[in-house]
């Protein structure tokens, strides 16, 4: 896994580039890896170029193995996963293990009041293929910018925030929260398609 990088040396970077013909619209949804959610999310998978929302009871009840089957298809070729200010410092092997390759996973070091910002610009940048944060003390108006940024860049954001953050609103046009008592997920908001009335079971494995 690289090293950790500044956020300009990120978009600067031409490799990052992953320019498409004009004409080419970006697919509706990005396949989740696990089949029960793909099953009752709208195109079946996490929104392409929008903010998805992930609602946890604390760190490390499967937040990552919920994302990187996807991250793992995002970033085939030459495409780069932008992880801003995380937590913890990124275990490489289990990002390698996960599907990633090593020099796919960029992250970006960011003080907590500049985390929003700097992963804003990635995902209006458009050269990503997603943007990981972990936004503190977000209010609705910063997610809507990280909203439209993720429009604006036709790049998929997920933000991993606190459970109680379920109470209030949200511009994300997706939002799950996992509960691990029992380990399962529930999805609170889905643009496009009406809200599961079950939980669905966290599963251990992904397809293929």
């Amino acid at each position: 896994m690289s090293a950790v990088i500044a956020l300009d040396g990120l978009l600067a970077s031409r490799r990052l580039w992953r320019g498409q013909p004009a004409a080419q619209a970006a697919p509706d949804a990005i396949p989740t890896g696990w089949d029960a959610l793909d099953a009752v999310l709208p195109g079946g998978g996490w929104p392409s170029g929008a903010l998805s929302e992930i609602l946890l009871p604390a760190d490390g009840v499967g937040e990552l193995r919920l994302v990187w089957p996807a991250l793992a298809r995002l970033s085939q070729d030459e495409g780069i996963v932008a992880v801003v200010a995380p937590p913890y410092r990124a275990y490489a092997p289990a990002w390698q293990a996960a599907g990633l390759r090593p020099d796919a996973v960029q992250i970006i070091d960011a003080t907590p009041r500049d985390a929003l910002w700097a992963a804003e610009q990635c995902l209006r940048a458009g050269a990503c293929s997603a943007v990981l944060c972990w936004p503190q003390k977000a209010d609705d108006r910063a997610l809507r910018r990280l909203q439209v940024a993720a429009e604006t860049g036709r790049t998929p954001g997920f933000a991993f925030r606190p459970a109680n953050a379920a109470v209030n609103p949200s511009p994300a046009p997706l939002r799950i929260a996992i509960e691990t008592t029992p380990h399962r997920l529930r999805v609170l908001k889905c643009r496009g398609a009406l809200v599961p009335p079950a939980p669905i079971a966290f599963p251990t494995t992904t397809h293929g």
